[in-house]
């Protein structure tokens, strides 16, 4: 389509962008669906798929009850999936929070974060108190991933390295963007509500390394706020246009210069949306590989649990980081690799049920994580070896050098759907076809269909 934009600031004398609120608000209020590609929209589906699957799941878990009887329904026509229908900007928030409490949101491992969880939320409440079909929800959604995985190229490593959460933080910018396109589509507005959203945004690691709720609060925090910024700035209400790189902006204040992705300066209008990863595991990605080396010795060999005498792990440092032999919630237990991969080789699978159940300490404690310095290198792919000695001798191994649902090995459709069908037993997963065939309804039409009234 032509649409792609290159962005150059000098930040402290490194070339990294300029009018870079600018330049996102003109891809957003000029995106339409036809410009989009096939595979890209097939993206975003799938994306919506699941989204919707994992949030119907987190909107019954402890967390997601919690913020439901805090914050209330509030009257309005906007889906909180799970829970009927109230004000859309209490669905941004709960949506936000029931996708991400079970940590089975799709993310972006350039980026380091999770885009679904901030900008579905914000582009389905917008849509549905606009009247826009799911053909605009489809291009808002695109939108919004393109600002939100924009942003954390950007930003990153430095940005995660100060401790901020960029699913919290660039997130929002992605909510805004969504919002936008369908709220107030005008490039001087949706300059606006970036510069709104840029000044809300927030999320802070310590938050999800301690193992607490308050991770869950950050995608939801941010399709709020990105939704108020649309909404904001349809009405005139300005926001910085410099938010980004100005003196006191976003870049100078809360990103790292020696820590910043100048060597991959990211594109807008290269359609990052196709370039999200997908999780087959209720917990931190940074686990995954780990656990889909188990998963491979698991399948290929005849042993049990009992039979372990000693399990090496070798990884790279963030995910050698999570590290907690002794987690006290199950936030917790999502962020501790000997545990996680401790359930997994007990009962050979790890699953939303399998950690509420005890925790397998004994067998964590035979588990052994180290920074494999030639693994380190290629953190970036975020690669495992898992190395299983086995009472009798045995050495099993396995290593992978991605997670399984990255672009490079794709989960399917069919694959998604299977997904939700375990997340949602019960749920006539033939009712999906809508998402597919629908895009001339209204979003709420659709909404309908797939969860009824």
């Amino acid at each position: 389509m032509g649409r792609f934009i290159t962005i150059t600031v000098i930040f402290k004398g490194k070339i990294v962008g300029s009018m870079m609120t600018r330049k996102l608000a003109e891809f957003v209020s000029s995106l339409s669906y036809s410009d989009i590609p096939g595979d890209a929209i097939e993206m975003a589906r799938i994306c919506f798929l699941d989204f919707l699957g994992v949030a119907m799941r987190g909107s019954s878990e402890r967390s997601g009850l919690m913020a439901l009887r805090a914050m209330g329904k509030g009257s309005g026509g906007a889906t909180i999936i799970g829970h009927g229908r109230g004000d859309a900007e209490r669905a941004a928030l709960l949506n936000g929070i029931f996708a991400h409490n079970l940590d089975l949101d799709d993310g972006h491992r350039g980026a380091q974060m999770h885009p679904g969880s901030c900008v579905i939320p914000a582009a389905l409440a917008a849509a549905e108190t606009s009247g826009a079909t799911f053909r605009d929800l489809i291009t808002a959604m695109v939108a919004g991933y393109e600002v939100a995985i924009f942003m954390g190229i950007l930003a990153n490593p430095g940005h995660r390295e100060l401790g901020f959460h960029t699913t919290g933080t660039c997130g929002t910018f992605g909510a805004a963007a969504a919002a936008s396109s369908i709220i107030c589509s005008d490039v001087d507005a949706v300059v606006n509500a970036l510069g709104i959203a840029a000044t809300q945004a927030a999320g802070l690691l310590e938050s999800d390394h301690a193992g607490t709720m308050a991770k869950h609060l950050h995608p939801g925090r941010a399709a709020q706020s990105g939704l108020i910024s649309a909404r904001l700035a349809s009405h005139g209400f300005t926001g910085a246009e410099s938010v980004i790189e100005g003196d006191e902006g976003f870049l100078r204040a809360m990103c790292r210069p020696e820590g910043q992705n100048i060597n991959e300066t990211p594109e807008i209008g290269a359609f990052h949306i196709r370039d999200v990863y997908l999780k087959r595991y209720p917990v931190c990605r940074h686990l995954h590989s780990t656990l889909d080396a188990a998963a491979e010795i698991i399948m290929e060999n005849d042993f049990s649990a009992s039979e372990i005498e000693e399990v090496t792990v070798s990884t790279y440092r963030i995910a050698a980081e999570h590290d907690s032999y002794s987690p006290a919630t199950v936030e917790a237990v999502r962020q501790s690799l000997p545990v996680s991969l401790a359930i997994m080789l007990e009962s050979g699978e790890l699953r939303v049920e399998d950690l509420e159940g005890e925790v397998c300490r004994e067998m964590a404690s035979r588990i052994r994580i180290e920074v494999d310095p030639a693994l380190e290198e290629l953190r970036n792919m975020r690669p495992s070896r898992v190395t299983v000695r086995l009472r009798n001798g045995d050495v099993l191994t396995a290593y992978r050098e991605l997670p399984r649902g990255e672009p490079e090995e794709p989960y399917t459709w069919d694959d998604i759907v299977e997904k939700f069908r375990e997340l949602n037993p019960g749920y006539d997963t033939e009712r999906l076809e809508v998402t597919g065939e629908a895009d001339q309804e209204p979003v709420t039409e659709v909404m309908l269909e797939l969860l009824g009234g």
